[in-house]
């Protein structure tokens, strides 16, 4: 990884943790219908539904960029349709991404030959 794939890392994690919340606001908006005469779902699932969409398209773009084995796709595809594995995607991401950022610095500064 180098800092190319530093980029995609920060979109997939720019959008993991609004994803994770508007889930758990439509999880919240379903049991309100329910309970209630308060019905929010056709907007929170349109929200979610884009997020979600943004979600996909940037995992597929950072799968492709950083070389992922399918493992490691499968686990950040898997976080994003639990109700809080957004937040845990958004964690692992941002070390990922510090990781990669540090490597390409220390390659630039030729500290190391990876």
């Amino acid at each position: 990884m180098d800092m190319t794939t530093a980029s995609p890392l920060r979109r997939l994690r720019l959008v993991s943790a609004p994803e994770a919340v508007s889930f758990l606001l439509l999880l919240l908006c379903s049991v309100l219908k329910r309970t209630t005469d308060f019905n929010a779902v056709p907007v929170m699932g349109a929200v979610h539904g884009v997020l979600f969409v943004i979600y996909v398209l940037f995992w597929l773009d950072a799968w492709h960029k950083t070389k992922w084995d399918l493992k490691t796709a499968a686990l950040y595809f898997v976080l994003s349709v639990l109700p809080t594995g957004g937040f845990f995607a958004d964690r692992m991401l941002r070390r990922e991404a510090e990781a990669s950022v540090i490597a390409a610095r220390a390659r630039k500064e030729g500290v190391v030959n990876a």
